[in-house]
């Protein structure tokens, strides 16, 4: 079951907009258009919340409205705010692309492992977890 995202409350098993948090929702999307960072504009909104979760509120589509969330950010703002948001991460060079491996870094990976039974030996779990690693052997190195 997932959480009832800010700015919404159950009221008689039905899902409706808290006002107050929803104009701190507002607030938000506006702030952060207008070119604040995360965090300042989660200030400027009267929000005491890291980075990430400001960045979560901005890409939550329930804010836009569906079957069971009235809406409560217009398509536009969210569009914005979404532009915005992908405008800086490229400007940082955060745009989830990972780097293209070297030609220099080859790594070898094993590709099955062979693990016998283990006994119980050691009451102290570390040196049982030591132990045990000490038995799994690749396939081939037998």
């Amino acid at each position: 079951m997932s959480h009832l995202p800010y700015g919404y409350v159950i009221e008689n098993g039905e899902i409706r907009i808290d006002e107050e948090k929803a104009d701190k929702v507002k607030e938000l999307f506006d702030a952060y258009i207008s070119g604040l960072s995360l965090q300042s504009a989660a200030q400027k909104a009267g929000l005491d919340l890291f980075h990430g979760s400001v960045g979560k509120m901005l890409r939550n589509k329930r804010y836009l409205g569906d079957e069971f969330y009235p809406s409560i950010i217009d398509a536009a703002t969210f569009e914005k705010a979404e532009e915005v948001r992908t405008a800086k991460a490229a400007a940082l060079g955060r745009t989830g692309r990972t780097k293209e491996p070297s030609q220099t870094s080859k790594t070898k990976a094993a590709a099955a492992f062979v693990m016998p039974t283990v006994e119980c030996k050691f009451s102290n779990p570390f040196k049982q977890a030591e132990y045990i690693y000490s038995k799994i052997k690749e396939e081939n190195d037998e």
